[in-house]
């Protein structure tokens, strides 16, 4: 086997099968599907099931898909050190970061990043929940996370570094019944129709606590499209509990963005994996501590 089979196997993966993969790798379909089949060959073990047009992991093929990563990843590593001896002219950074965070902080560590290594290039990752994070970081999709949870953590394979907290504010349409004072108590909430995250996210969590504090709630919608809460709001069709990141955002929307009490925050955390970084990761996380 040789590492661009592995990269080809890992990208049928990642993007659930061949044509999508082949796109993505601006590669011929035929010509990933013969680097696939070489590949099984090669091992002696049939890496996918072909149920239909679907390609499901084998044992074998799920067996792979670590140790593959690790090689790959480790070739990328290889490159990076080498460009690092030209003083980072060149070089990729991938992180893994849920939706709030990468409105902010993330921009702005990017920002402060690429200030000082215009040549490097920054990949972001979608991940929908802080363990989602984690799994990215430890199974080697990503070098780098981003997370933020209300909750503590697993942290197995990789390290987790404090990266502050970020507050939780309440979104509403500029119509929207302001209690006196300007500030939000959960009680103030009863009756209300809210527009929620899924379940394991810090937002979610915080709705069903103030559920549990026996203060009544509907969940008129739940959408894993973190960017389809605000225009949701602003539509009318209900209001949203947000992390800060989105304040800025909102308010520039017309939409209204309040103060809870009592206040309740997201821990954030720089994730990466136990062994070296890169010398382009080691940078990202540098420019990160530079604006924690």
């Amino acid at each position: 086997m040789d590492a661009r089979q592995l990269e080809h196997f890992l990208a049928v993966v990642d993007h659930g099968g061949v044509h999508k993969a082949a796109q993505a790798l601006f590669l011929a379909q035929p010509s990933l599907s013969q680097s696939i089949r070489a590949l099984e060959r090669d091992l002696g073990h049939d890496l996918f099931h072909r149920v239909g047009r679907r390609l499901v992991l084998t044992q074998a093929g799920d067996a792979l898909v670590e140790p593959a990563r690790r090689v790959v990843r480790g070739l990328a590593s290889a490159r990076s050190s080498v460009d690092a001896a030209a003083g980072l002219e060149t070089g990729r950074v991938e992180v893994a970061a849920m939706p709030s965070q990468a409105v902010e902080p993330l921009s702005a560590v990017i920002g402060a990043f690429t200030a000082r290594h215009p040549g490097l290039t920054v990949a972001i990752r979608a991940a929908a929940t802080a363990g989602a994070v984690v799994e990215m970081v430890r199974t080697g999709v990503t070098e780098v996370g981003l997370l933020a949870s209300s909750e503590p953590v697993g942290s197995v394979g990789v390290v987790l570094e404090d990266f502050g907290t970020q507050r939780f504010v309440l979104v509403a349409p500029p119509d929207w019944p302001v209690p006196a004072g300007g500030v939000v108590r959960r009680a103030d909430l009863a009756g209300q129709r809210l527009v929620v995250g899924q379940v394991g996210t810090g937002m979610r969590a915080l709705v069903e606590d103030i559920r549990a504090e026996g203060v009544e709630l509907t969940a008129v919608v739940e959408s894993e499209h973190r960017e389809a809460i605000l225009p949701l709001v602003l539509g009318g069709v209900g209001i949203a509990v947000l992390a800060d990141s989105w304040a800025p955002l909102a308010r520039q929307a017309g939409a209204l963005v309040l103060d809870l009490e009592p206040p309740a925050h997201l821990r954030l955390a720089l994730v990466r994996r136990r062994q070296a970084p890169s010398p382009a990761a080691e940078a990202f996380l540098a420019a990160a501590r530079s604006v924690r």
